[in-house]
């Protein structure tokens, strides 16, 4: 069972974690959802790297897209932490998409669903947030966010707000640069992850873009 966990789930929802992270294992070593090889213990840690995404509520309801998802991160984990959201896992890796759409059949996962093609294209449910993990500048983003987004009535207490939220690592300041450049309203705020997964993550941060 995946360890410390930055939040609290029910023992059902940690064995669907476990089982995840198992088929990913098993798929990642003919389909390259993350970078091989991978063993169990780097699936664990991207999962719960992921899941500081579930530190702060997301609004029952809300359709929130996964740009670039890969082998479903943060999608999976996401959607089983908040089982009332509907998840759309986006990549313009037809094999990535497909592994996707296995896991979630396979572990019984209702609330995602897959959309194959590149981010520039989707024409999918429009999301009422977007969330990432490594995968495009900021500006990127936030663009493909705004061009397709819904507007969110309500924002639950202590929730994120309406707009993007992703995981970033490394020295961010020429894309908070570009962000503010190609888009002067748009509001970034930046959270390191040390308060959430101790020191070894302090090169990692959550990433909120607003406007």
């Amino acid at each position: 069972m995946i360890s410390d966990l930055p939040v609290v789930l029910a023992p059902s929802q940690r064995e669907t974690l476990d089982a995840y992270v198992g088929q990913m294992e098993r798929v990642n070593q003919r389909v390259n959802l993350v970078a091989r090889p991978a063993v169990r213990a780097d699936l664990e840690r991207h999962v719960r790297h992921c899941l500081t995404l579930a530190t702060r509520p997301f609004p029952d309801g809300a359709v929130v897209v996964d740009w670039g998802t890969g082998g479903g991160l943060p999608a999976i984990p996401l959607a089983i932490a908040f089982p009332s959201i509907q998840m759309m896992a986006v990549d313009a890796v037809g094999k990535k998409t497909e592994a996707v759409k296995l896991f979630a059949r396979r572990l019984g996962i209702e609330n995602v669903d897959v959309w194959n093609g590149r981010a520039e294209a989707y024409d999918g449910p429009a999301p009422h947030l977007s969330v990432s993990r490594a995968t495009a500048p900021l500006a990127s983003l936030w663009a493909w966010h705004t061009r397709v987004r819904a507007p969110l009535d309500e924002i639950p207490e202590g929730g994120w707000p309406a707009g993007l939220v992703c995981l970033k690592g490394g020295d961010l300041g020429s894309e908070m640069a570009d962000l503010a450049r190609q888009f002067p309203e748009a509001v970034a705020t930046h959270a390191p992850l040390t308060d959430l997964l101790g020191e070894e993550w302090a090169d990692k941060a959550i990433v909120t873009v607003t406007d």
